[in-house]
């Protein structure tokens, strides 16, 4: 007989949402996924994932239902309205929102869900396209603590670790202040070589520095990698550091917290999109800060500038 409680709708099965949703199903569960993307779809079914015939067939008497969806327009798209998800889920079940958008947005999912009968877990995911795949993903979640403890082994099947923080936009909140020390990390990486190199340092030279100095966190290591290849393929790209930045100023004007550091690095982003780099991995902060510094591309196995 088929367990109905591993039954789980995936909505979104983007670079994040579509390796999600394979770690779900290989942990067991019987996942429909949608996404607006014929590509993506094809992608799924190549991967042996279920497909539904629309968002509304996926969640249909669905226990479990998660969400990957890029901002605000799209949750309140998917979620929202009269032909809104939330509409047709089943009531007492539970929803996770795992993607990165606006404490505001969330609430009025929230709303909408209460009305229905529906627990609503925030559950933005810390990591990226380029790790997913392999569960080490972590995540804050916020929201009904009881659908929580019953979602615990659905969230381990994705996250490596899951971190409970209250009953409301906690979890909203966690992400932007962590998306927002990365943003400002790579602004300061990028001065902080420019200065080096311009200092006479060669560039694997700063980069061993970096590793072995007191200012070497779990980020540095992780960018100083790809920085010594010069490799800016993109595993979240400016475009997408702009607009966590724009979340993360609003959330700072709406709660009267001034935020200069991520003001003046949102521009650094636009600058850099505006540049034709949106697209480029978001340690591309380095590229700028070089253009502007008058440094042309190092010579990758040089000891000096």
């Amino acid at each position: 007989m088929t367990d109905t409680t591993k039954n789980v709708a995936f909505i979104g099965i983007g670079k994040m949402g579509l390796p999600m949703s394979q770690l779900v199903a290989k942990a067991g569960y019987t996942v429909s996924a949608f996404d607006q993307s014929a590509a993506r779809l094809n992608e799924a079914r190549e991967q042996g994932i279920a497909v539904a015939s629309s968002p509304a067939d996926a969640v249909s008497g669905r226990p479990l239902i998660i969400t990957s969806l890029p901002d605000d327009t799209a949750l309140r798209a998917v979620m929202l309205g009269p032909t809104g998800l939330i509409g047709v889920m089943a009531p007492k079940a539970i929803l996770i929102e795992t993607s990165t958008v606006s404490a505001e947005a969330s609430a009025e999912v929230d709303a909408a869900a209460q009305a229905r009968g529906i627990a609503y877990l925030r559950a933005p995911v810390s990591g990226n396209a380029s790790i997913v795949h392999t569960g080490a993903l972590s995540c804050f979640v916020s929201g009904p603590v009881d659908a929580f403890e019953t979602a615990k082994p659905l969230f381990a099947s994705f996250t490596r670790a899951q971190t409970y923080l209250g009953a409301g936009e906690e979890a909203r909140y966690a992400k932007l202040a962590v998306n927002l020390m990365i943003a400002v990390s790579a602004a300061m990486m990028a001065e902080s070589l420019a200065l080096a190199r311009k200092g006479g340092i060669g560039w694997q030279d700063i980069l061993n520095v970096l590793d072995e100095s007191a200012v070497a966190s779990p980020m540095v290591k992780y960018k100083t990698a790809p920085l010594r290849a010069r490799d800016f393929v993109s595993s979240f790209s400016c475009k997408q550091m702009a607009k966590d930045l724009d979340l993360i100023l609003g959330a700072g004007h709406a709660v009267g917290v001034p935020l200069q550091l991520a003001a003046q690095v949102r521009e650094t982003y636009g600058s850099l999109v505006a540049q034709g780099d949106g697209e480029t991995d978001f340690i591309a902060t380095v590229k700028h800060l070089e253009r502007l510094s008058g440094l042309d591309e190092p010579k990758l196995g040089e000891p000096k500038l």
